[in-house]
């Protein structure tokens, strides 16, 4: 509202010089009146319309809220689906599995180096 200059009260109370050949001042007093209730309409069509914009702007940020629990909710049930259906090996399974690896490449190298007999 910084650039509007005059406000409906301004306009109502403004008075104008009167010169002999000028405006009727019945008419525009008549013109100022409408413009006035322009203005109070535009006002509070602003007003409605910056409470409005601000509900929507809360209603936006509550539902980006619920969107990111939902998103949170699926990747924790997503991840707990993922962890039940791929159970991971003990750790007396993984060291066993890495010992089984060692002695494979230990033994091919042995092969390579040696030749097989």
């Amino acid at each position: 509202m910084n650039n509007i200059q005059y406000t409906p009260k301004d306009i109502l109370q403004k008075e104008f010089k009167q010169k002999m050949r000028g405006y009727d001042p019945n008419d525009v007093d008549t013109f100022l009146d409408s413009v006035i209730k322009d203005y109070q309409s535009f006002d509070k069509n602003f007003s409605d319309l910056k409470e409005e914009n601000e509900k929507l702007k809360e209603e936006i940020k509550d539902l980006e809220g619920q969107i990111n629990n939902q998103n949170s909710y699926q990747f924790n049930q997503r991840s707990a689906e993922f962890a039940a259906n791929n159970p991971q090996p003990s750790n007396h399974e993984q060291v066993n599995s890495v010992e089984a690896d060692l002695l494979k490449r230990v033994s091919n190298l042995e092969m390579r180096v040696f030749g097989s007999n």
